[in-house]
């Protein structure tokens, strides 16, 4: 059947939108997490030299190279029944398997080593002479960082911040390892398109891979325009 009969198809039939909604939160509550914890790692990071800081960089970007099945089965091993942190949230009387944090937590993890690797190359790209001309008036690093640095760094983090909502909103394996496919609530867009094609129904599959591809290039476009339009305005003031 060619591709415009099949969706033509798809876009015809009822179709839940629930699994777009799902993902459009997931994705925005974990950019939100991996930007603030990416933002302070990569601050903690570029002080700092030695051994240590090799460890916490392999441990920041292990996600980025490791299988996303592999992701999610460590994560099910901490926040399991059997986990040291499932053990802590059974205790409180909470759990977080199989349920939309569970999504949350699998695509901020995923997405983390994308904000951590932009945020730092940002922050390390900003001239040292202005932290230290703050740092001898007297200000906290506190302080350095909030009114110096990430004013002069922040298209980086907005570029990183863009990377990571489209990589949570793509993510697959830990997400499915971790909250598993329940309907309406932890079926995200990417989970809805793999049992799609295994039920063989290939119209709703091909909208949802409609809806996602327009969404990442969408996001994708902006980013791309507007770190133009920043080069055409750093020229025209030189």
């Amino acid at each position: 059947m060619p591709l415009s009969a099949l969706l033509n198809q798809a876009t015809a039939s009822p179709v839940d939108w629930s699994p777009l909604w799902i993902s459009l939160e997931t994705s925005v509550t974990a950019t939100i997490l991996t930007l603030i914890a990416g933002l302070a790692v990569a601050a903690w990071r570029q002080r700092r030299r030695g051994f240590a800081t090799a460890v916490v960089d392999g441990i920041c970007l292990l996600p980025l190279v490791l299988p996303p099945t592999v992701v999610g089965f460590f994560l099910l091993l901490l926040l399991g029944r059997n986990g040291p942190f499932g053990r802590i949230l059974l205790r409180l009387g909470a759990t977080v398997v199989f349920s939309w944090p569970a999504t949350v937590i699998a695509a901020a993890v995923v997405a983390f080593p994308l904000m951590y690797l932009t945020a730092r190359a940002a922050l390390e790209q900003v001239d040292s002479r202005f932290l230290e001309a703050a740092r001898t008036l007297g200000a906290s690093e506190w302080r350095v960082l909030t009114a110096v640095a990430l004013p002069l760094a922040w298209p980086g983090v907005l570029a990183g911040t863009i990377l990571s909502f489209s990589r949570a909103l793509g993510e697959f394996g830990a997400t499915l390892m971790l909250a598993g496919n329940i309907s309406g609530k932890t079926a995200t867009i990417p989970i809805a398109i793999y049992f799609a094609v295994e039920a063989d129904d290939m119209q709703r599959a091909l909208v949802w891979c409609a809806a996602d591809v327009a969404i990442s290039l969408t996001l994708l476009a902006g980013l791309y325009y507007w770190t133009r339009s920043q080069g055409r305005a750093r020229w025209d003031r030189a």
